[in-house]
Formats: C-alpha cells, structure tokens, sequence
C-alpha cells in the first residue's frame, strides 16, 4: 500500500462507527517530518542548528514515498509485511466478537460488519503510522551523522508532536542520547518549539 490519508482513528461497536477528537492520521506529521529530514541532510560546515520554515514546499503524496524509498529501497516490502499483520490482528478482533456472549447475534453482526467496512480505513492508518516511525528513525540517523544540536520548528501542534516523536526516539534506542523539547519567543516574539539534542 502507498501513502494517502485515511483520517482520524475510529471507535467501532454494535452501535456505529464515530471518530476520536486528538487521534489523528500520522499521515498529517508524516509530511512535515519528511520535510525536516529532506532539510536536515546535507553538508554542514559550521552552525548545526536546523529551523523550520513555514514556506518549505509541500510534498504530494509520491514524493513522499519515494523520499522514503531513497533512504531504504525494501521500505515498501516491509510496511506491507506490518500491514499484513496488521490486518491479521483486525480479523483476530473479529473472531474474539464472534465468540463474545455477553451481546446478541443481531449486536454481533452489526459490529462485525462495522468492522469490515473499516478494515481498509484502518490498515491505512496503520501503514502511514509504520511509515511515520521510519522517518523518524532516519531523521535520527542523520541527526547523529551529523552531530546536529538544535531544530526549531513554529510552536503549532503538528510540528510539537514530530518534535516530541524525534525525542521519543533517542529516548528509546539502546544508547539513549539526552535531549530537551522546549518553547520559548523567538527574535520576533513569536513562540517556537526547540529541541535541543544534548548527546549528538
């Protein structure tokens, strides 16, 4: 499967499908982390510092990927591996409703075609969410290749959870490297978001 957006992650059961507030697509960070990453590798001579600019040209969804497949050509072999699983822990959910014995048939079967109607909605969101965290992880290579110090990005949410995942990242790996996220005015007094990479 390629890129696209699917939407906000849903709540499904007997009653209907609805959409939770706060639960977005990772296909909306995912540009602006391929973004940083496009930026970010480069050669560097002096200042290792990155900030983001507001005006950096929009990447369509092919772009995207093939971004992506640059930095690991097997990339789409193994999104669609995880999607498969995926895939197959949604047809595991479906059996546990059929075997449940506290709602009735007609409940059951409206949950589980609600389920199926859904199924490629959600396998979507799970393949942007695996292609999300491997450009987090490349933007951390590079971060590390690079010894870079310091990226800033405009303080709006979007931009603060690809900063907070970067974070997560170092945080995470065997090694961790110590890192700090922050807010703080810029030489204009508008807000920015700093993360600061301590060990690079």
């Amino acid at each position: 499967m390629k890129i696209k957006y699917s939407g906000p992650r849903p709540f499904i059961n007997h009653h209907g499908i609805s959409f939770k507030d706060g639960k977005e697509d990772k296909y909306v960070y995912l540009m602006i982390a391929l973004q940083i990453l496009k930026a970010i590798d480069k050669d560097y001579e002096d200042l290792k510092n990155y900030s983001y600019d507001l005006s950096t040209k929009r990447l369509s969804d092919d772009e995207m990927f093939s971004t992506m497949k640059s930095y690991e050509p097997e990339l789409e072999k193994i999104a669609n591996d995880e999607a498969t699983n995926y895939g197959l822990k949604l047809e595991e959910e479906i059996q546990d409703i059929d075997k449940n014995q506290t709602i009735n048939s007609t409940e059951k079967t409206a949950w589980i075609n609600n389920l199926k109607i859904m199924k490629e909605y959600r396998v979507q969101r799970a393949i942007n969410k695996i292609y999300y965290m491997h450009a987090i992880e490349y933007i951390s290579t590079v971060i590390k290749r690079e010894h870079i110090k310091e990226i800033d990005a405009p303080f709006y949410e979007k931009y603060w959870h690809v900063l907070q995942t970067i974070e997560g990242q170092f945080s995470n790996i065997k090694t961790p490297i110590s890192t700090n996220l922050k807010v703080e005015p810029d030489k204009n007094g508008e807000l920015i978001a700093k993360l600061i990479i301590e060990g690079s």
